[in-house]
């Protein structure tokens, strides 16, 4: 097998990696100790450059989005990435580091025969990371994936971020795994809607009638947007966004030169004014807040992205809200009617005020006031029966939460797959999201409900900043603006206590 010289020992950092060419591979090298690791140099998530990232606690983090990897074997640790890295054998000769350029043959694990059959309600993020971490982990038994739709499982953050800012088209959304991965893993897809999971008798019962017995279940059926209860709201361009069919209708009727209302001021609702001027439409946002995000970023960043929204001619009202929506004809929408008398000409608007957990259909199970389902630690519900995602409410730092991050979905659907086959795993992660605005991505990682001090790092008018977000001197969550490496070490970092000033020494040290 051919070696190639790569690099100098003396030459490979600690606390990140060096991508070099093993003749025609790129790769990517990682300290071990007194060893020297060899990995593919993209992440397999969405292809980021694991040299740009961090290594920290013995993991390798991906810039991007924040996927982990073990440094020891390249096993993979956090999502979103579904598949470890691909190993290469490397020598230490001399002083040189030396890479063969073919991978490490894997051979992948298997339990015994199992009888049992699992079932997964969801077929999301969630779904789809539970539905791969059970295979990975080894299970043998029957493995079915419960799917409201035709395609297999896609990446949805891209709606609001780039389709319908005609970056990419509906049906060009990066599929979570391709359709042979499903045959080829035993993944029965079953296209359906649970109308009732009976958790005594373990059965489902699909809306066409179909009943499947289970012995354990996994509830990952995420959340379903709020709809306006108005006159009018049954116009076809009064819409949300939380599917490819949605982003086709929005994108049928947000025509560059039109006008649309975006009706709240989430996440979602500007990541879609972003992209909706992206595209030539004019954006009116209805907000409930003066500043957004204020309560979770606090007033100097969220400042800072309304300024970006208003720069690139997004229009924002307050105190102000829609009465109803009018149409000349039954199937347009002309206008929407405000609250103080205005009537406002508009081509769509967009509903972005909050979701609802997608429970309905569990029998016999409290929910929380919101809807979700209270789980431990572990993410189980009950006897035989876990949830992850959107309808979980799980304990963060000892308080109950519910936090509607893709990433975090995934992580907790990893933890109730490795507790579905007995090896009790808890919840000790970090959440993280990251949004999309006019060429800015914003990431931010942990979860603050108060704090007592902000400090600053860099510009937030500038988008080039990280923001410690600390209470009694520790941090609580970080925001960040291209800052990826030092993001990327802290994603890892923040799973124990970290006090404020030894998270501005380790920045310090990591930007360097």
């Amino acid at each position: 097998m051919p070696m190639h010289r790569v690099a100098r020992l003396a030459d490979l950092p600690a606390d990140r990696g060096m991508e070099v060419e093993a003749g025609e591979k790129k790769v990517v090298l990682v300290r071990h100790g007194q060893d020297v690791r060899a990995y593919q140099a993209q992440c397999p998530h969405a292809g980021a450059p694991l040299a740009d990232g961090a290594v920290c606690n013995g993991h390798l983090i991906c810039p991007w989005h924040k996927a982990e990897f073990a440094v020891s074997d390249g096993h993979l640790c956090e999502p979103p990435a579904l598949d470890a890295l691909t190993r290469y054998r490397t020598e230490v000769i001399d002083g040189q580091i030396h890479v063969d350029d073919q991978a490490f043959d894997v051979t992948p694990r298997t339990l015994p025969e199992d009888e049992r059959c699992f079932v997964i309600i969801g077929a999301g993020a969630a779904g789809t990371a539970a539905a791969c971490a059970l295979r990975e982990m080894g299970f043998n038994g029957r493995l079915q994936l419960i799917d409201r739709e035709s395609a297999p499982g896609y990446d949805r953050t891209a709606l609001s971020k780039f389709v319908i800012a005609a970056d990419m088209r509906p049906d060009e959304t990066p599929p979570l795994r391709e359709e042979a991965f499903y045959s080829a893993h035993r993944i029965e897809r079953i296209e359906g809607e649970v109308m009732k999971l009976d958790g005594i008798n373990k059965r489902l019962t699909l809306t066409d009638g179909r009943r499947i017995d289970y012995d354990s279940a996994l509830i990952t059926t995420g959340a379903e947007p709020r709809a306006l209860p108005l006159i009018g709201a049954d116009l076809p361009q009064v819409l949300t966004l939380r599917c490819r069919d949605d982003a086709d209708k929005i994108l049928a009727a947000a025509q560059p030169g039109s006008h649309a209302l975006i009706v709240g001021d989430s996440f979602i609702g500007l990541e879609a004014a972003s992209a909706l001027r992206k595209h030539g439409v004019d954006v009116t946002v209805l907000a409930r807040h003066e500043v957004p995000f204020v309560k979770l970023w606090g007033e100097r960043i969220g400042k800072a992205l309304r300024a970006l929204h208003e720069q690139h001619g997004v229009l924002f009202r307050t105190h102000v809200e829609v009465s109803r929506f009018e149409g000349q004809a039954p199937d347009r929408l002309d206008l929407a009617v405000l609250s103080n008398g205005e009537r406002l000409p508009i081509d769509l608007a967009l509903i972005g005020i909050g979701v609802t957990p997608a429970t309905q259909f569990v029998d016999g199970i409290q929910r929380e006031q919101d809807g979700s389902l209270s789980v431990d630690a572990s993410m189980q519900v009950g006897k035989d029966l876990w949830a992850a995602g959107d309808v979980a409410t799980f304990p963060l730092a000892g308080q109950p939460k519910r936090i509607e991050h893709w990433r975090l979905a995934q992580q907790q659907a990893r933890i109730a797959a490795s507790n579905m086959l007995g090896v009790k795993q808890h919840y000790h992660d970090v959440p993280y999201f990251w949004t999309y605005h006019f060429e800015k991505r914003l990431d931010y990682l942990g979860h603050a409900d108060a704090w007592d001090d902000i400090v600053y790092l860099g510009d937030p008018e500038a988008f080039d900043f990280l923001a410690l977000i600390c209470k009694q001197g520790s941090v609580s969550a970080v925001v960040g603006c291209e800052r990826e490496r030092e993001m990327a070490m802290l994603a890892e970092r923040l799973k124990r206590p970290l006090f404020k000033e030894e998270a501005l020494m380790l920045i310090h040290t990591t930007s360097q």
